[in-house]
């Protein structure tokens, strides 16, 4: 994708922009991208790319991501833990699978040239390491902890998407469960299953293994096990 550079021209116009710094215009065009759920076609999409990343070098207190900061993000090697070697097929992950993007974006589309700037202008070095995204295989219950620790970790990795605990208010969409009144629906939808072992399988799993949705999965690194069963503690589960 680092051959993206060439023909940003092309975005100039997009972008409402002319002159001679091609590549800080499809920049600044790309960051407005990042920032806009309308990046995907989907009426149904209400992420972002700046829902589930950050672009600093860690994030704020308080903001648990299911997502790593993208930070130095172009200047990596691999991306999802390794399983994808292009920057572009790493966004199309995001894009397809939790953004409701219809047909992946194309190496040659302006969204895609502009993206790269941007992630570019945020990669300040020639080199960055691969960052680990450990999947839980095989979903197994967790220890439960601390509820006062749980309610901590609602606030910074559930609060943005879900909103307040039994009402749902300030969520992200009308789409989005409001936790924990969703498990009563559990027995139905997942009988036989115990609720915690559902919302354990969506944190851990996202959309995949039929749970359904599209929310981003959470890999060890940025939700401990720890954290994890404080969550349920604090959710009565």
């Amino acid at each position: 994708m680092r051959g993206l550079r060439a023909g940003v021209a092309a975005l100039l116009v997009l972008a409402g922009c002319g002159g001679g710094d091609e590549p800080r215009a499809a920049a600044d065009y790309g960051e407005a991208l990042f920032r806009d759920a309308r990046l995907s076609p989907s009426e149904y999409n209400p992420f972002s790319c700046a829902t589930c990343h950050v672009t600093t070098p860690a994030a704020p207190a308080g903001r648990i991501d299911s997502g790593h900061t993208l930070y130095n993000v172009a200047a990596r090697p691999s991306w999802w833990g390794g399983n994808e070697t292009r920057l572009l097929d790493a966004v199309n992950f995001c894009y397809v699978n939790f953004m409701r993007g219809v047909t992946k974006l194309g190496a040659d589309e302006p969204r895609s040239r502009a993206l790269y700037e941007y992630l570019s202008r945020i990669s300040p070095d020639a080199q960055a390491p691969a960052l680990p995204f450990t999947v839980v295989k095989d979903i197994q219950d967790v220890p439960r902890g601390d509820a006062t620790r749980g309610e901590a970790v609602y606030r910074a990795a559930c609060q943005g998407c879900h909103g307040a605990t039994h009402t749902g208010e300030g969520r992200l969409t009308n789409q989005a469960s409001v936790l924990p009144e969703v498990t009563r629906d559990y027995d139905e939808a997942f009988p036989g299953i115990p609720h915690a072992q559902v919302v354990i399988e969506k944190v851990r799993h996202g959309p995949f293994f039929g749970v359904g949705g599209n929310m981003p999965l959470y890999g060890t690194e940025a939700l401990s096990d720890a954290d994890l069963g404080a969550l349920l503690t604090y959710l009565g589960l």
